[in-house]
């Protein structure tokens, strides 16, 4: 009898922990459920990224009693994401007539912060079942002289069996602001059924139009050209190249010291002595190398995570995974800087990890803190609160540090011997005189181009996902020009090595890491001008925000960059020197 009560009593529990979770969080609902209206932010329209809470304007909430209050995650309380309870009454399948939910009295202060809102074209946005909803607070007269104001909100809402497929928001009963008068705010819902299914209900969402244009798809053709091109030609002149010098040097070994024509003795063999001398402030450069290895791997990670599972289409859910798989990744910048920090005979191996560690999150930390003094300021929602900076500082201190240790470790002793085929010499070969088009500046400054060029139109696409009202889902092109702009780059990074090589300046390391960074500066000289020329954003907040995150962004980009240039350089320069040199 016990084992029979046992079991409707486990029957029950299923059944009550059942109905308690057909809500949101698993997207199924029944008959009569309640469908929260969360509200999120409000802004002006040509600043997408200036956001306030929805009640920093004055609007009323409607009369149903609070629930508890959605908790945000870390992606989404960096993007700024607010969302409070709207208390308007919402039942699943239920459809509603046009009802009050609550009014207001235009007070002088009511009406000044309105007609603002209104002359600076401020949006809102809304989240039902994680679908996003947009609408306007009002709009001028044609004489832009009186603000109007909508009062009624219209849903429509369709739905799959139990599930939520779109929302459709119509703003209605425009009212003239002033001063001194009640504003009454209704609101209806209408349930309509549809065939689309629930995978597919983010797809409205999407311009294909705009993502899938001619242009998009002949960029890649152009590039992949390029691809092509660079390669086939990198491989021509090298090989015709390193064959004579090889037949060269392989003719001079067989003759005797006396007969070798040290006249004939130039290029890139004459500095084997010194090109794998350990570069300028090795802890620098072995961090920069360890922390492009770390980039590189969170953002292929994240474009192949996406493509095939949709991240895009929950709030916030990608930048979490980008931020997991950072601290993750951790361990890999700990292999590669450590390794290469030990092969380049250093010493100060801790300092080392700690610069690894903390090197990128120190500028991202300093650069969001300016911003986010600014968002204070102005009272945004993108100011970060003081929980989640706990929360990064934490990452940062149990996560990030750690693994980068073990992988500092792990570099160390699997990778960390000195393996270079040639020998160094103990005192630095004197670099002689050359053209100014072979300084490293010019050479590293000329080098980003093609790799820009190969990217070009992309960063218009990511651009405008980001800093306008586009959802960028088109992964799988993102995927094809990130190799391209990865074979682009070592090809162009090794043909710069080589000329300086053959100019007789084994400054190799350097120069190969920021002729690949260099693509970054032509992608922050296009963000400048996409700022004035294809945007209309104003205001301080927006300028320094768009400026400051875009700073980011080609730094990480020069970051991987340059490190996919030092990977297929240094392979190259291994390559020709592991001939018989002495």
């Amino acid at each position: 009898m016990n084992v029979y009560r046992s079991s409707h009593l486990f029957l029950f529990i299923l059944i009550t922990l059942n109905s308690i979770h057909c809500d949101e969080h698993d997207h199924r609902y029944e008959d009569g459920n309640e469908v929260v209206l969360w509200m999120n932010t409000v802004g002006p329209y040509h600043n997408r990224q200036e956001t306030y809470n929805y009640f920093s304007l004055p609007f009323c909430r409607g009369i149903k009693k609070e629930i508890s209050h959605y908790h945000e995650t870390l992606g989404e309380n960096i993007l700024g994401v607010e969302l409070e309870y709207s208390g308007i009454e919402i039942n699943f399948r239920n459809d509603k007539p046009k009802t009050d939910f609550c009014e207001i009295t235009v007070t002088p202060e009511f009406y000044d912060t309105f007609t603002y809102a209104i002359k600076n074209h401020y949006w809102y946005q809304m989240f039902i079942d994680d679908l996003p909803i947009w609408g306007i607070v009002g709009e001028m007269d044609e004489a832009g002289k009186s603000a109007y104001i909508w009062t009624h909100k219209k849903f429509e809402i369709g739905y799959n069996d139990d599930r939520i497929i779109d929302v459709n928001l119509t703003s209605e009963a425009k009212v003239r602001l002033q001063p001194n008068v009640q504003l009454q705010f209704s609101y209806e819902v209408t349930w309509k059924p549809t065939k689309v299914p629930f995978s597919k209900r983010f797809d409205k969402y999407l311009d294909a139009g705009f993502f899938q244009h001619k242009i998009h798809w002949f960029s890649i053709f152009n590039s992949f050209m390029m691809v092509l091109f660079l390669v086939g030609l990198v491989s021509m002149i090298l090989l015709r190249t390193l064959r004579k010098d090889y037949a060269r040097y392989g003719k001079d070994d067989d003759l005797d010291d006396m007969e070798r024509d040290l006249g004939d003795e130039y290029g890139w063999k004459q500095v084997h002595g010194d090109v794998f001398r350990p570069p300028a402030h090795p802890i620098l450069f072995a961090s920069l190398i360890g922390s492009g290895y770390q980039i590189a791997t969170v953002s292929i990670l994240c474009i192949l995570i996406t493509i095939v599972f949709d991240l895009y289409t929950e709030r916030g859910l990608l930048f979490s995974t980008a931020i997991f798989l950072y601290a993750a990744a951790s361990v890999v910048n700990g292999y590669a800087g450590g390794s290469l920090y030990a092969r380049m005979k250093g010493q100060l191996w801790i300092k080392q990890l700690l610069v690894g560690a903390f090197l990128v999150p120190a500028i991202i930390c300093g650069v969001a803190f300016l911003v986010n003094f600014i968002s204070i300021y102005y009272g945004s929602s993108r100011s970060i609160p003081f929980t989640v900076m706990l929360s990064v500082t934490a990452i940062c201190l149990f996560i990030i540090l750690p693994l980068t240790a073990i992988g500092t470790v792990l570099g160390r002793n699997i990778s960390g011997v000195p393996n270079d085929p040639c020998r160094t010499n103990a005192v630095p070969r004197p670099i002689p005189e050359k053209k100014w088009f072979m300084e490293p500046n010019v050479i590293i400054l000329a080098s980003g181009v093609l790799p820009f060029g190969s990217i070009f139109i992309e960063m218009y696409f990511i651009f405008t996902s980001f800093w306008a009202y586009k959802i960028y889902y088109v992964y799988g092109f993102m995927l094809l020009v990130f190799l391209i702009l990865a074979v682009v780059t070592v090809c162009v990074t090794i043909v710069a090595s080589y000329f300086m090589l053959n100019a007789e300046d084994y400054r190799w390391q350097w120069t190969s890491f920021l002729s690949g960074a260099s693509s970054a500066f032509y992608v922050y000289l296009y963000a400048i001008y996409y700022f004035f020329f294809k945007t209309k954003m104003y205001g301080m907040f927006q300028t320094v925000f768009y400026f400051g995150y875009m700073a980011l962004f080609c730094l990480g980009l020069g970051i991987m960059c340059g490190t996919f240039g030092y990977i297929g350089t240094q392979a190259f320069v291994r390559k020709i020197y592991s001939i018989k040199i002495d």
